[in-house]
């Protein structure tokens, strides 16, 4: 994949996600009921091109015994929807956002940890600028009370599962081609929501039209186009650059927020912003290696 049309699909998945908070706030429904839907409906919409071939694609992955990392990948995804949409219940889309975000922080550690990777010098200048951004952003807006601090401890919970979801999806990715990786994680995904919305008593019927529909988009437009989109590029890229452009989302969510809901930016949004943005360029141009090298992928064994 030349480098032009790496940050173009970059840009294109960051664009697509950052629609997600929007979407989820304009369904009117319980939070495990959204992150079910979005990943049952996402299920369905890729059926058609990953069930040819799955099963031979998922027989060579249990030849590795990396199966059971497709599992836990698919349970921690599920987890994280769970976390960050209900967050969104608790919290204002801008700190949801913005804390589900750090995530960078998760990965490069693991990947430290476990890949014994380096961060180059300005990847890390950038990534530190990127979390002074949000804390601008975060301080600006912040109103702390039980309900939020409820909201930012889980979204800040999803950032947690979002990272060993990338971090799984590097190991996998390797083995499984991009349709067949993301069919059965989503699927996965799916039926641990289920197990959740089961004896939490959350809703699978009776939506209005227009809450349906947001079920659609979500499915449509975040999840098969954004994340499975980032989840191809981890075979080229390193997770934790995958991780450091999705800091993007808060932008573009704050953006959609202010058009559709009048949740104008103050100052913080417009600084942290800017501190984010110059974050994610400094850490894509800083890493000279940003091609994935899959020598030390067996590596990652916890």
């Amino acid at each position: 994949m030349s480098g032009f049309l790496l940050y173009l699909s970059l840009a294109v998945a960051t664009l697509a996600v950052s629609w997600a908070a929007i979407i989820i706030r304009l369904a009117d429904a319980d939070p495990i009921s959204t992150a079910f839907y979005r990943m049952a409906l996402s299920v369905l919409l890729l059926a058609p091109i990953s069930i040819p071939g799955l099963r031979a694609n998922l027989q060579r992955l249990a030849e590795r015994s990396d199966f059971k990392w497709l599992v836990a990948s698919g349970v921690v995804l599920g987890l994280h929807f769970a976390a960050w949409i209900t967050s969104l219940k608790f919290t204002s889309i801008s700190n949801s956002v913005i804390i589900v975000a750090t995530q960078p922080f998760f990965v490069a550690a693991m990947e430290a940890l476990f890949l014994k990777e380096k961060i180059s010098r300005q990847a890390a200048i950038g990534m530190a600028l990127a979390f002074i951004g949000m804390a601008v952003i975060a301080h600006a807006d912040l109103d702390l009370g039980p309900d939020h601090l409820l909201g930012d401890f889980l979204a800040l919970l999803g950032a947690l599962c979002a990272a060993i979801y990338l971090m799984f999806g590097r190991k996998i990715r390797q083995t499984l081609d991009n349709r067949h990786y993301v069919f059965p994680v989503y699927l996965i995904a799916a039926l641990t929501l289920l197990l959740f919305a089961l004896p939490l008593g959350s809703p699978l019927a009776g939506f209005s039209g227009k809450t349906w529909l947001c079920f659609f988009f979500l499915a449509l437009i975040p999840t098969v186009l954004g994340h499975t989109l980032y989840n191809y590029l981890l075979k080229f890229i390193r997770a934790h650059l995958v991780a450091i452009t999705i800091l993007g989302e808060p932008i573009g969510a704050t953006i959609f927020a202010a058009l559709l809901f009048k949740e104008y930016p103050g100052w913080g949004t417009y600084l942290g912003g800017g501190l984010i943005l110059t974050g994610i360029i400094l850490a894509l141009i800083g890493n000279k290696e940003i091609m994935t090298d899959a020598r030390e992928i067996d590596e990652f064994t916890i």
